[in-house]
């Protein structure tokens, strides 16, 4: 494969020719026998092998785009020309992908965070020409040491591919600020061939890629509507009766799938209720390990389960030929995302079900991903000010410490600011380049309006006012959007017969629910540069308890008493914490000698009233020893921050007795970051208490 031919170059008929051949090659090897390359897959790897171009096919999922970088690789390697560089975005995809190579007759590997040790040994056989396809992750090519290795490799590909390609644009409903640093390559490369694929592309996100791929772009744009699809909503259900319908749904539909939630918490809180009615599940997110997530992702290509639940991390690239459903438990805030969800189903399928349950939380997080991961403008400066006046890299603690920024915002705002190349990553931390950085407040409040108009489009969609199918073409810009006449819409027909929720069956859901333990682990070291003089290890709060996490579904009225102004404590939740107490109690080392009330600005009322029925209830003395003053820290500001503010804002009361000779109940509302608890706690041991342990309402993500 690695002969010279530039003796005897090929003429462009025989180039022609050999696109050709190699197309036909790769679809029998990849497709069988009958299987005839489509036209524009023909078009895309004549284009590539040919004229050198770089070409954009945005089609549905199925239609076949990695066989068109399989096909395009197997021909110009047998020109002699070097490997080819698939950039692709998650690990699940790319295992599926070096097996489809593997099919089509290429030798593939994979880089990835998994597989560190077999680095050296993968860039030696690229290098001696023993591998045909390597795959990265765009958050690779970020590492300066590993960009820096890449080099030659990039300068020397036969073919560069971008799969997923929705991600390198701002207004792509996954938008990835790691991604554009393929662009940046891609014009130190200004010959070599490359071929951006994605199925989730509508007319301004495939315009903007086919203008950072470059001028002379070759678009391939085709229909995305999915005939085997039968698109169905099932409105008006609440918390409960939601996770009773997938229950049931299951009983009904054939073969394997996947229910998508839009939480981590969730994935665990519905798969237990359903394991326990005796569903096989499991629950997927990107929390597992990639070892786990990939027995996971194993067991559902073989229909070992009946259904994973997951969040959106199994998603983009999932191959699974015959998934025969999706579930959505909530609605994803754009059609664009829903339908990358739902065309993992039905591939290889006369039919495959893809429902939607919309929540009554969906607006709320829907308003949040709109705007998380826009970057402040207030907060770029602030960074760019601090790395600008440092002669070392700073960590991204250290930078979280320095700028008052948390850390996942602070994170993304230096991914964004780096593809403009206005900070570096490198050993040690991060490093400003004195490049300046212009904020652009059009494309940023641009990209705002796009995100709330494919909000609208979703809540149309969730209520059913038109064909469901006609409703994701539009979203996507696609060339001939009409009624599928297969949807719940177009047919009148829900997506299950005769499928009811029962009373009983509600009651038991909620037992089982409210049956969720909810562990508060304490937080284990102080922010660094603490102007108190507070360092290392904390002595502070025990492990603690909520009475629920979140939205969990069973305790919906009780997370709007907590949204609402200070009010009277109800009987659910003064149940809810008596009975988490009584749980609880079997794993204590020591029973409880006095309930603390926790001071709060916002439910006083509500926290006293909690601590005191508790205190009842348990023959407890209730001391009220901690006092607050000023304003509260502010939620968005990092930890180093809040805590100096609490540091200053909460007190001992000279006058209170803290008892000594046993465990505190440290009793509050919320719980998120934990450094109030932690705060309040540190103070109670300081002044004698021999442990502390928290209760609290709520903890919030």
């Amino acid at each position: 494969m690695t002969a010279n031919h530039e003796m005897n170059a090929p003429t462009h008929e025989e180039l022609v020719k050999l696109a050709h051949t190699h197309t036909e090659r790769v679809v029998i090897a990849l497709a069988g026998i009958e299987a005839t390359p489509r036209a524009d897959q023909l078009a895309a790897v004549s284009a590539l092998v040919v004229d050198g171009a770089r070409v954009l096919v945005v089609q549905a999922t199925g239609w076949g785009k990695s066989l068109v970088y399989w096909a395009a690789t197997s021909a110009l390697r047998s020109l002699g020309r070097g490997p080819t560089l698939v950039v692709s975005p998650l690990l699940a995809l790319m295992r599926d992908q070096v097996s489809a190579a593997e099919r089509a007759g290429l030798t593939a590997a994979t880089i990835n965070s998994t597989n560190i040790d077999d680095w050296d040994r993968l860039m030696a056989s690229v290098e001696h020409g023993k591998i045909d396809v390597l795959l990265v992750s765009p958050e690779r090519l970020s590492n300066p040491k590993f960009a820096h290795r890449m080099g030659p490799l990039i300068a020397g590909a036969g073919l560069i591919v971008i799969d997923e390609a929705h991600c390198i644009s701002d207004w792509g409903f996954d938008f990835r600020p790691d991604y554009q640093r393929v662009a940046h390559l891609l014009a130190e490369s200004p010959t070599t061939p490359v071929l951006a694929t994605t199925a989730t592309a509508n007319g301004r996100v495939t315009a903007d890629v086919a203008v950072q791929l470059g001028s002379d772009t070759v678009v391939l744009r085709g229909t995305l509507a999915r005939s085997s699809l039968r698109l169905s909503v099932v409105p008006h259900l609440g918390p409960i009766e939601r996770f009773v319908w997938v229950d049931q749904a299951l009983g009904h539909l054939d073969g394997s799938g996947i229910i998508y939630v839009p939480t981590v918490a969730d994935t665990d809180r519905l798969a237990g209720f359903l394991r326990k009615l005796g569903h096989n599940v499991v629950a997927y997110s990107g929390r597992l390990e990639p070892e786990r997530r990939l027995e996971v992702e194993d067991a559902l290509r073989a229909h070992g389960v009946k259904a994973v639940v997951a969040t959106s991390a199994l998603g983009m690239g999932y191959d699974m030929p015959d998934l025969s459903f999706c579930i959505h438990v909530g609605s994803p805030d754009s059609p664009v995302a829903y339908y990358q969800q739902v065309g993992r189903a039905g591939r290889k399928l006369d039919r495959a079900d893809a429902i939607l349950l919309p929540a009554e939380t969906d607006e709320r997080l829907w308003e949040y991903f709109a705007t998380a991961s826009i970057p402040d403008e207030r907060d770029i400066v602030k960074t760019l000010n601090i790395l600008g006046n440092r002669t070392e890299p700073l960590s991204v603690p250290a930078l979280e410490s320095d700028t008052g920024i948390r850390r996942s915002r602070l994170e993304a705002l230096l991914r964004i600011v780096a593809v403009e190349g206005a900070v570096e990553r490198v050993e040690g931390g991060w490093i400003g380049t004195g490049v300046a950085y212009t904020y652009d407040h059009e494309k940023w409040e641009s990209v705002k309006a796009a995100r709330a108009c494919e909000a609208d489009l979703m809540r149309s969609y969730a209520a059913a006012k038109g064909c469901l199918m006609q409703f994701l073409q539009l979203a996507l810009d696609d060339l001939d959007p009409a009624p599928c006449g297969r949807c719940s819409v177009c047919t009148g027909h829900a997506p299950i017969d005769g499928l009811t929720i029962d009373a009983e069956s509600l009651v038991a859901a909620t037992e089982y629910l409210r049956g969720e333990v909810v562990s508060l682990e304490p937080r284990k070291l102080w922010p660094s540069g603490l102007s108190s003089g507070h360092r290392g290890r904390i002595v502070g709060p025990a492990d603690g308890r909520a009475v629920f996490f979140a939205d969990a579904p069973a305790w919906r009225a009780a997370a709007r008493l907590l949204a609402l102004e200070d009010d009277k404590a109800t009987d659910e939740v003064l149940d809810g914490m008596i009975a988490v107490l009584a749980k609880w109690r079997t794993t204590w080392n020591a029973r409880p000698i006095a309930v603390v009330p926790m001071p709060s600005r916002r439910h006083p009322r509500l926290i006293m009233q909690m601590a005191e029925h508790i205190a009842r209830a348990g023959k407890l003395e209730l001391v009220d020893a901690l006092a607050m003053s000023g304003p509260a820290p502010d939620p968005q500001a990092a930890s180093k921050a809040k805590v100096e503010q609490l540091l200053s804002s909460m007190t001992v009361r000279n006058e209170a007795m803290v008892p000594s000779n046993g465990p505190l109940l440290l009793v509050d509302d919320t719980y998120r970051s934990g450094w109030t608890m932690t705060v309040a706690a540190s103070l109670l041991r300081g002044a004698g208490a021999s442990s502390v342990m928290p209760l609290v309402v709520q903890q919030l993500p």
